[in-house]
């Protein structure tokens, strides 16, 4: 009897080595999309009342965990019986990141003026808490899409293993991802309250006192920053995904860098798509008409 429970034990302890080798594999396979997701949710998580951030960012991390939950167990699914099936998701989970990177880039351009007077009838007319559900569904949706990569990159690393090591290490690093990003997120969206508490306790000076007026003057700095880095993260991604599930634009333009070809093909991409929904639009007005 000692001895099976030793055998088991050995079998266990065998199962975990190979888990933690191949999550670190994963882990380092998807480092690059998870560094898009931080800036894209970072950017995502930001633009609220101060009092409102942290419980935004908790709604967005609690759909988060939701959309792998769905994601996991599918992809798992889709892998053993019908894996064609994982190529179309991403390649359409591709187009709509396109189109968001798109959007932003239209909006900046073109309705900044209307952006921003919108705002001000949100907070006159109180309608900021639709606003703000309205951005968290933006962010989950966002999010579905990329955990629909980490996973499926993570999957990919552990084709040749047993199935208990697939579930394993495609959990876990769904579980890292999800805490990790977020983890980052919150305390970039919290640096001006670091800041102010770190003023307060210096006695408006010394080292603290400097670090304290550092965190609060960066944090709008860093708010632009993510929002540019952000943008251009959904339409490297969704670059890559056309890039590395289409055949055709996987060997079109060998000679142009791989980051640069990523991103004019999102960016057609988008294009593409904004123009037909607005036709669609304008075709609907018309008949409602």
């Amino acid at each position: 009897m000692p001895s099976g429970i030793f055998a088991i034990l050995d079998d266990i302890s065998a199962l975990m080595d190979d888990v933690a080798a191949a999550s670190k594999i994963a882990t380092q396979k998807t480092a690059g999309i998870l560094g898009d997701d931080l800036a894209v949710n970072a950017e995502k998580a930001t633009g609220f009342l101060a009092s409102r951030e942290l419980p935004v960012l908790w709604a967005i991390t609690k759909g988060s965990f939701i959309n792998k939950l769905i994601i996991v167990p599918v992809a798992l699914l889709l892998n053993a019986f019908f894996p064609v099936a994982i190529k179309v998701i991403l390649v359409l989970g591709g187009f709509y990141l396109a189109y968001e990177g798109v959007e932003k880039i239209i909006e900046y351009l073109f309705h900044r003026s209307l952006k921003e007077h919108s705002v001000i009838n949100q907070e006159t007319e109180e309608d900021a808490a639709i606003a703000e559900k309205n951005k968290i569904k933006s962010a989950v949706t966002t999010d579905f899409i990329l955990s629909v990569e980490i996973v499926i990159i993570a999957l990919g690393t552990v084709l040749n293993k047993s199935l208990s090591i697939q579930i394993t290490t495609v959990a876990i690093v769904a579980v890292l991802a999800t805490i990790g990003v977020y983890g980052i997120v919150a305390l970039i969206v919290r640096m001006d309250d670091a800041g102010y508490k770190l003023i307060k306790r210096s006695n408006s000076k010394g080292l603290l006192f400097q670090l304290g007026k550092l965190l609060v003057k960066s944090l709008p700095i860093v708010i632009k920053l993510l929002a540019i880095v952000g943008t251009i993260a959904l339409l490297m991604v969704s670059g890559g995904i056309f890039v590395h599930n289409i055949d055709y634009l996987h060997h079109i333009f060998p000679a142009i860098p791989s980051i640069i070809k990523e991103l004019c093909i999102g960016l057609i991409a988008g294009l593409i798509v904004v123009a037909i929904i607005t036709v669609i639009k304008k075709l609907v007005s018309v008949i409602k008409k």
